[in-house]
């Protein structure tokens, strides 16, 4: 059986909608500032914790290496220079 839609139907659907746009309006009004304020907060320490220098691991006077810097090699492959000169 097919069934139409109704205007009833229709006019709670749109009530329905209506009223829970509404509260969820007021509450975003009433929680809005402690959201604000917790994710400013979050943001405020995580900046602080990038911008303080961390103390240093090793004593002073010890040398450590990370890594070997790798020899630069130039690419004679590349062509040879031309010299020209500007016609006027």
């Amino acid at each position: 059986m097919l069934q139409t839609a109704s205007i009833i139907g229709l006019l709670k659907t749109l009530l329905i909608f209506i009223l829970v746009y509404s509260i969820f309006k007021y509450l975003m009004r009433l929680f809005a500032p402690f959201i604000l304020k917790s994710i400013a907060k979050k943001a405020e320490a995580h900046f602080r914790n990038q911008s303080t220098p961390k103390p240093p691991t090793q004593k002073e006077g010890e040398i450590s290496i990370d890594k070997m810097p790798t020899p630069k090699t130039s690419n004679d492959s590349v062509g040879e220079y031309v010299d020209y000169e500007e016609v006027e």
